[in-house]
């Protein structure tokens, strides 16, 4: 159980910290065209390192992903980046709701108590919000797809292997995204594809499988307060490489989340150390 949460949170430091690279090598504009390429490299990898792969499970998975991507990022053209980090951050705490409908997982009181602490996390994280437009109404649909996807991921990697999910997932992302490229001027430079190969290969191919493999281990409410790592660390990797500044609200904020997610572990731990 331990080494399952290490990896899981290892995997919000993989997401967070590649943050800088993309802020750096991937324009406002070529959102569509970098995803395309990124999933559409990680999508073969799966498909030439694990030829079977499974086809029905693994598109579901990837159309709620391709979802939350999507609105994602129409949003943020129309909301502020503060408000669009708060919004999709809900995803923690719809996470348990989707994940009763459709796996009759309870939350645990532990749970329960973490979820006002991760929704206050994150508002001082992110700055806050002020009014709601269309934007945070597609952002807010983002945080449900992102939700839903995390409870397909434990529903379907009961049933099948693990690594049969990643193929038609990333594919179904690389799809949805590029027939949205045109929607834009198309910008492509060495430095974007260079990106798009890491993030593939570490943020999508290597996390992702780590995602399917161990998040059915701790449950999928857990693996929502883990994941509030993810901001953290991105917000402390662009803080050490591209020196922006840290507020006491976004450390308050931070410290907020670090509390939400040990709140939500705890009782696991505690259940695993007393059957051993």
């Amino acid at each position: 159980m331990f080494k399952a949460y290490i990896l899981l949170l290892s995997v919000t430091f993989i997401w967070g910290s590649t943050f800088p690279l993309v802020k750096v090598t991937v324009g406002g504009d070529d959102v569509y065209i970098f995803l395309a390429i990124r999933f559409a490299i990680a999508s073969l990898l799966s498909f030439l390192i694990w030829k079977k792969q499974n086809f029905k499970y693994g598109a579901i998975i990837g159309l709620f992903i391709a979802l939350g991507f999507i609105t994602q990022t129409i949003g943020l053209t129309i909301t502020t980046a503060s408000k669009s980090g708060f919004i999709t951050s809900l995803y923690i705490i719809l996470t348990p709701l989707f994940s009763y409908l459709v796996e009759k997982e309870k939350p645990h009181i532990n749970h329960i108590i973490a979820l006002p602490l991760a929704a206050i996390g994150s508002y001082f994280l992110s700055g806050g919000i002020h009014g709601i437009n269309l934007g945070d109404i597609l952002t807010f649909i983002c945080a449900i797809a992102f939700a839903l996807s995390m409870v397909y991921i434990t529903k379907y990697s009961k049933i099948v292997e693990e690594t049969s999910l990643l193929g038609y997932q990333f594919l179904v992302v690389a799809v949805l995204n590029g027939a949205l490229v045109f929607t834009k001027p198309v910008h492509i430079t060495l430095p974007m594809i260079g990106t798009a190969i890491f993030t593939a290969a570490l943020a999508s191919t290597l996390a992702t499988l780590i995602q399917l493999k161990y998040q059915k281990v701790v449950s999928t409410n857990t693996t929502a307060f883990i994941f509030v790592g993810e901001p953290i660390f991105a917000m402390l990797s662009a803080y050490i490489f591209l020196g922006e500044t840290m507020t006491t609200q976004q450390i308050i904020g931070a410290l907020i989340l670090l509390s939400s997610l040990i709140i939500a572990s705890v009782r696991f731990g505690i259940k695993e150390a007393r059957e051993m």
